[in-house]
């Protein structure tokens, strides 16, 4: 009798126990059941339908219309016809409403940089810092033409301050075209929020590297500066590479200088770039930096690998120049080039482009500095401005091309300079 009184209670038991994992698989199937038609759902507004077009808010519509006609273009060749470039792939709102002729105090000055498109997640943090204007050139390659094309989409589509600020370029090879990704669902999934996008970027970071695409591909440097410079208006621009992190407030801080202090025609700002250690936090002012920097923490940009390149900007005067007051900009001294200088630097929108002969590894920057010397250009260095790249730069990091890229570009220089001689000839100035 107490056995059967058991045996009836653990069965029971037993039946509530499966009724309950019943009921946890009915939940389950719903639930995702709900996500995928919710992802359907998010794929299609993304990407088209007209269910859709439908339900969309208007102004996600018109951008998903300008991405479209940004590709029906098929986008224009460069000089050497060997890049295809989709300029203003995608605009932002700040681009597309703005009235020609018109300048507020946000169009004065951009941020223009480039990148391939394992290095985009530094977008994040670059523009949480920056929050103004920004212009990012973008080169893809292959299959990284449609990843690109997408994910920048989804970007401006997920992310508010991205749809506000920045505006997208796209080059790739002239035997390339980006198309519009509707067909592509399955690479897309889980695009839901600014955040996943972000994250889907995290898995293609460190893809290649440095320089070393996959194809055996040149890495278009200068050709992407000169696209990220010409897709702003903005009066003064600022270029530099994704990874590098700029001083906080420098955007408000370099409009109050200019409006104290016009700048002199042919003058340029040099901001002093330095690194730091991957583990470290990036510093936002001038007094977090040198307390980094005199525990060595934070070091001269390219220290290792050539500090005659930095060395110019004079970064122990620097370092001890007094800043008159926090939050205030100033020009600290000035200095002529010298080679092989190559400065990260704010200057007007009429500074000589970057000689698109130059890709992958080595003389890039130094040549477009040393044509703003024979051209006569100053140096300013600003008192307590400043850029960061995130990392030590070592030897050993880079691809195995470097040294052969860098001869090969060495020589081209030689070539470059003495072109300066026929196109400055009233230029007393050498490089």
């Amino acid at each position: 009798m107490h056995l059967s009184k058991k045996c009836s209670v653990f069965k029971v038991v037993l039946s509530a126990l499966l009724i309950v994992a019943l009921l946890q698989l009915i939940y389950l199937s719903f639930l995702s059941r709900f996500h995928g038609k919710q992802q359907r759902y998010r794929y299609s507004e993304l990407f088209g339908g007209s269910a859709a077009k439908k339900n969309a808010h208007p102004e996600k519509n018109t951008r998903k219309e300008r991405l479209r006609y940004s590709l029906s273009t098929g986008g224009i060749f460069d000089n050497s016809g060997q890049y295809r470039v989709y300029k203003n792939l995608i605009k932002s709102d700040f681009t597309t409403n703005q009235k020609p002729g018109s300048h507020s105090n946000s169009d004065i000055l951009t941020l223009a940089t480039h990148t391939t498109i394992n290095n985009l997640y530094h977008l994040e943090s670059l523009l949480e810092r920056w929050q103004n204007p920004l212009s990012v050139a973008i080169f893809a390659h292959g299959e990284d033409v449609k990843f690109a094309t997408a994910l920048v989409y989804a970007l401006s589509f997920f992310c508010p301050q991205i749809q506000a600020l920045v505006d997208f370029h796209l080059v790739c090879l002239s035997g390339e075209t980006a198309g519009f990704p509707e067909q592509d669902q399955e690479h897309f999934v889980g695009l839901e929020d600014c955040a996943s996008v972000f994250s889907r970027l995290e898995t293609h970071r460190d893809k290649y590297q440095n320089y070393a695409i996959s194809g055996n591909i040149s890495y278009p440097n200068n050709l992407l500066r000169n696209v990220a410079r010409g897709g702003t208006e903005s009066s003064y621009i600022l270029v530099i590479d994704i990874d590098m992190m700029p001083s906080a407030d420098l955007h408000q801080q370099f409009l109050a200088m200019i409006f104290r202090r016009p700048p002199a025609n042919e003058e340029v700002f040099v901001l002093p770039a330095f690194e730091i250690r991957h583990a470290r936090k990036i510093p936002s002012t001038k007094a977090e930096l040198v307390q980094l920097y005199q525990v060595g923490e934070v070091r001269p940009f390219y220290e290792e690998l050539c500090p005659r390149c930095h060395a110019p900007t004079n970064y122990s005067r620097w370092v001890n120049s007094h800043v008159r007051e926090t939050g205030t900009l100033e020009v600290a001294y000035t200095l002529n080039w010298v080679d092989p200088w190559e400065p990260f630097y704010i200057g007007p929108r009429t500074v000589p482009l970057y000689d698109e002969n130059f890709k992958q590894y080595g003389f890039n920057r130094i040549s477009q500095a040393c044509e703003l010397h024979v051209a006569g250009y100053r140096f300013s260095v600003l008192s307590s401005a400043f850029v960061v790249h995130r990392g030590f730069k070592i030897q050993g990091e880079f691809h195995a091309k470097k040294e052969e890229e860098n001869k090969q570009n060495r020589v081209l220089f030689r070539s470059f300079k003495e072109g300066l001689k026929t196109k400055y000839p009233s230029s007393t100035r050498r490089c």
